[in-house]
């Protein structure tokens, strides 16, 4: 049984320029409401068959946007399915944020907020599409925060012209926001956007960032990802060390057992069922994106391969417990590929 549920939305406002994740603007209302029912109406389901535990640990509804829709009907399919300190996630556009909207998320059982920021420049926001000012995402945060001491945001790195709008002051004024947690994503450039930084400046880059969050208490406890200690995302804690954990809706993925799911309840749904050695190797390798590192006990057909990354720069090795270094946090793909 998984104890950790996520739920895709794939509504946008709009297409922003960079974006190629699973969404889409435009999308009527009544569309909207149809799929939500939908999705509560499959969760009831899941509980029943035992594909979801009773209670859960961990729910994170991510998008899109979730709150373009009216979420009451999965607040009440996952009442009484929530362990009491279940951390239950909402991702909000600055856009989004209004206090009745916020009174709803934490009358649904919501702890926690991450909140789509992207950058700290006006120009690239307008660039990006976004449809508001840093100085408005700052004000929609307070609010949040207000009501949510549980929050954070989320950052790219890279979009044309952005690394030179930036300047780190802009990022340490961050220390004042009163964050809890941060991502800062390197873009993936896949609509082909002309004038992207370069690898290295992008780099160096979240480099400088990571430095400027971790000034003010923000530790870097997995590649993208930096939080106030026990404040690390526990969604993203049960992926990366290897949980099950359960995707439903459009453009959602899972993990159950030796089953890897993508578009769970919805006409595209994908299941595939990989070997018992990939399952064990893949679950334990997430964890080298963490700063607890990867444990290799009883994989030793990986010595050879860690040893020659250790040698090259790219792996510390503190007793077996293999950690990547900042080189190697620049080519982690790479050296996980080479693993599996």
């Amino acid at each position: 049984m998984c104890r950790d549920l996520y739920v895709h939305f794939p509504f946008c406002r709009g297409k922003c320029r960079y974006c190629a994740l699973h969404s889409r603007g435009g999308v009527a209302q009544s569309e909207r409401d149809a799929y939500v029912v939908r999705l509560a109406g499959e969760l009831g389901g899941l509980f029943r068959e035992g594909f979801l535990a009773p209670c859960l640990s961990s729910v994170y509804f991510g998008g899109g946007t979730p709150a373009l829709c009216d979420l009451s009907p999965m607040f009440a399919a996952l009442r009484g399915h929530l362990d009491r300190d279940c951390e239950f996630t909402v991702e909000l556009h600055p856009l989004d944020v209004s206090g009745s909207l916020l009174s709803s998320l934490a009358d649904g059982g919501v702890s926690r907020i991450s909140m789509g920021v992207q950058s700290l420049s006006d120009e690239t926001l307008s660039s990006m599409g976004r449809g508001y000012s840093a100085a408005e995402a700052r004000r929609a945060f307070d609010i949040v925060a207000q009501r949510f001491p549980n929050a954070g945001i989320d950052l790219i790195v890279g979009y044309p012209g952005d690394i030179e709008r930036t300047p780190p002051e802009a990022y340490s004024a961050l220390r004042e926001w009163g964050l809890s947690h941060c991502s800062v994503y390197a873009i993936q450039n896949e609509r082909a956007l002309e004038g992207v930084a370069s690898d290295d400046a992008v780099l160096d880059a979240i480099e400088e960032v990571s430095a400027i969050l971790g000034s003010f208490g923000l530790e870097r406890y997995e590649i993208s990802n930096y939080a106030v200690p026990g404040r690390e995302c526990r969604h993203n804690l049960a992926v990366w060390r290897g949980a099950d954990y359960f995707g439903l809706g459009e453009g959602a993925c899972g993990r159950i057992g030796l089953k890897r799911t993508r578009n769970w309840a919805s006409p595209s749904a994908e299941e595939e069922v990989v070997s018992e050695d990939f399952d064990r190797k893949e679950r334990r390798l997430f964890s080298l994106r963490t700063k607890w590192g990867l444990d290799a006990t009883g994989f030793p057909e990986w010595r050879q391969a860690l040893g020659r990354h250790v040698e090259a720069g790219l792996l510390s090795d503190a007793g077996g417990a293999y950690r990547l270094t900042k080189r190697g946090r620049e080519v982690c793909d790479a050296v996980l590929s080479d693993l599996v």
